[in-house]
Formats: structure tokens, C-alpha cells, sequence
């Protein structure tokens, strides 16, 4: 009767710590919220065709993966490059004192290590660029090297017919040139991040 009271008693000390870890232990933690890409910054580059000019960008962007939904198939979520942030573009020309400006509101971004492309659609511009989709790049330079910037419409958005004549090509959302020319003032920082997965149906 002894070991048996013995035992009931040792069976109920054991439950009775068990209970206590369990209440202890600390909760599972929350996964951790999704990292997101951006760039923010600003500068002025050196463009080798207009360097006598001030030509200065201002970048500040967001990733919001599947936020822009758009009728066609397969755009009911929207993108994981969707975006939100502005652009704003300046180019002092010093011959005729002029300066051409537009500012934008990006769709789009995605990033690969410390280099970004997004695009972004002209809001306002005293230049007649209202309405008109650009596409810009920035790399943040490392080990002492400078920032980079690149822009759709400096040298490689041409668009050649088989007749022969030429136009300016369409940007695609995300489409945009190397970036080509370095930052001389100022800087940006690109923060990268993978793309996010689809959401569930």
C-alpha cells in the first residue's frame, strides 16, 4: 500500500511539472513578416552627351507584391514586382537655362543584389511627358565605387521599323536599361529582396 501511495504521489509530482514547463515555455513566435524591396535616395549624374547639364534623380520606392490587380488572364492578383513610391527628374540645360522636370509615381520594382529596376508613370511634367510610362535603374555602388543610374529614354529605347524609320519604344512594367552612368552627387540605397510567393487562391 506504501509504494503505492508512493507511486500515486511521484505520478502527480511529474504532472504537476510537466504542466509548469508547459506554461513556461515561451509561445511560438509569429513568422516573420516578408522582406520587401526598395530604393530611396538622390543624385546627380554624369550623362556624357549632355555633361555640361545638371541632371538629377530622386528615387523613393516600395515593393507591395499582388496589390495592382489588372483584368487580362492571370493579373487577377497583380504582380510580385508591384510598387508604389515617386520619381522626380530634373535636367538643367545650361545653354538655354531651361530646366525640363517630371515627377512620377512608380508601378514597378524589382531588385538583384545591390541593383534595382523599377518603372514609373509621369504625373506631372512641364515637357508633355504626362501620361507616359519610364523606366529607371540604380545600382548602389560598393567598395568605393560610385552609384549608378540608368534611364529609358537617354540611348536605348529605340524602336527601328522594317521601313526603316524610327520611334521610341514602349516601356514595359520593370523594363529598363543598364544603369550607365555614375552619381557624382549624393547616393542611393537599394535594400533587395526575393520575390514574393503567390498568394493562395
Amino acid at each position: 500500500m506504501k509504494n503505492r501511495k508512493r507511486a500515486l504521489i511521484l505520478a502527480g509530482t511529474a504532472a504537476a511539472l510537466a504542466a509548469t514547463l508547459i506554461a513556461a515555455a515561451p509561445a511560438p513566435a509569429a513568422p516573420a513578416a516578408p522582406k520587401l524591396a526598395s530604393v530611396h535616395g538622390g543624385g546627380a549624374i554624369l550623362f556624357p552627351y549632355s555633361a555640361k547639364d545638371d541632371i538629377r534623380f530622386t528615387v523613393d520606392a516600395e515593393s507591395t507584391p499582388w496589390t495592382r490587380p489588372f483584368p487580362a488572364p492571370g493579373g487577377e492578383k497583380g504582380l510580385p514586382t508591384d510598387a508604389r513610391g515617386r520619381v522626380t527628374i530634373s535636367h538643367h540645360y545650361t545653354e538655354t537655362g531651361f530646366t525640363a522636370t517630371a515627377e512620377a509615381e512608380v508601378d514597378c520594382l524589382v531588385t538583384g543584389g545591390k541593383t534595382a529596376t523599377l518603372t514609373a508613370v509621369v504625373k506631372t511634367s512641364n515637357v508633355g511627358w504626362d501620361g507616359k510610362r519610364i523606366g529607371i535603374s540604380v545600382q548602389e555602388g560598393r567598395r568605393g565605387e560610385p552609384d549608378r543610374v540608368g534611364f529609358s529614354w537617354g540611348v536605348a529605347n529605340v524602336d527601328v521599323k522594317p521601313d526603316g524609320t524610327v520611334a521610341e519604344g514602349t516601356v514595359g512594367t520593370c523594363m529598363a536599361p543598364a544603369p550607365f552612368t555614375e552619381v557624382t552627387k549624393g547616393g542611393f540605397q537599394v535594400t533587395p529582396a526575393p520575390l514574393s510567393p503567390q498568394p493562395n487562391p
